[in-house]
């Protein structure tokens, strides 16, 4: 009996002890979670990139002179000259929100060629061929975090070749790097950190320019109004200088 009660009077001395020991136990601290922070692409600095594609140009001939005597002008018809490109562009843009500007240098090399038969002279062949061109342009686009849509445009050059043919010999020619104006659009990916990707479209407004061509001994042979315009599409991959993206709350 007395072992019962001892049993029994510990039992009551753990309770009464048990929730002032719990009530000792210090509270766990609350933590709150920390913000969730999203990685947004800026568009701003300098890149430099390659591009290559296709192109062709649209160019109409009309004969003003012979000899160097004018005359009535008698359309010679006209050709597209088409071929590849490949080259390079540098530039920079800013990024303010969503939009984003910009400026940018481009030159590449060029084999676009084409011919017809004169319809004013029998047994000619007129040829242009644009061995390079350049673009210098200003930019404007919206981007969707790495998605960039942008439209373009500026001034555009082109080395130009005329040449008549006879049986594939050289009867004349005249060449020329034209200047005129350029419209385009794209748009543009960003894949990895300073890395994109775009496709591109321009149109380049070349012009009406009137050009002797002259013999191999250098005799003057015609003269021609040339009217071209030039279209391209390119694939292009950039390389953009400085941090390529900036924490967003």
């Amino acid at each position: 009996m007395k072992k019962v009660l001892l049993v029994t009077a510990s039992l009551i001395a753990l309770a009464a002890v048990a929730p002032a020991s719990a009530a000792d136990l210090a509270a766990r601290p609350y933590t709150k979670a920390p913000p969730m922070v999203a990685s947004v692409y800026d568009w701003t600095g300098f890149y430099i990139g390659i591009n290559g594609g296709w192109g062709t140009s649209h160019n109409s001939w009309t004969n003003t002179a012979v000899g160097g005597v004018p005359f009535a002008p008698l359309s010679e018809g006209s050709h597209d000259a088409d071929g590849g490109t490949v080259g390079g562009q540098i530039g920079y843009r800013w990024q303010a929100g969503g939009w984003v500007f910009g400026l940018e240098a481009q030159g590449n090399w060029a084999d676009f060629k084409g011919s017809n038969a004169s319809a004013a002279f029998a047994l000619l062949d007129n040829r242009t061929k644009i061995d390079s061109f350049g673009l210098f342009t200003g930019q404007i686009g919206y981007a969707w975090n790495t998605t960039l849509f942008y439209v373009k445009g500026g001034a555009a050059v082109t080395d130009s070749k005329y040449e008549g043919l006879t049986a594939g010999a050289l009867v004349d020619s005249a060449s020329d790097t034209r200047w005129g104006g350029t419209v385009g659009v794209g748009l543009e990916y960003a894949f990895a950190p300073g890395w994109s990707a775009a496709v591109e479209y321009d149109h380049l407004f070349m012009g009406n320019n009137s050009y002797t061509l002259v013999t191999p001994t250098g005799i003057n042979s015609r003269t021609d109004d040339i009217k071209q315009n030039v279209d391209l599409v390119t694939v292009r991959l950039n390389y953009k200088f400085g941090g390529p993206v900036v924490p967003r709350y």
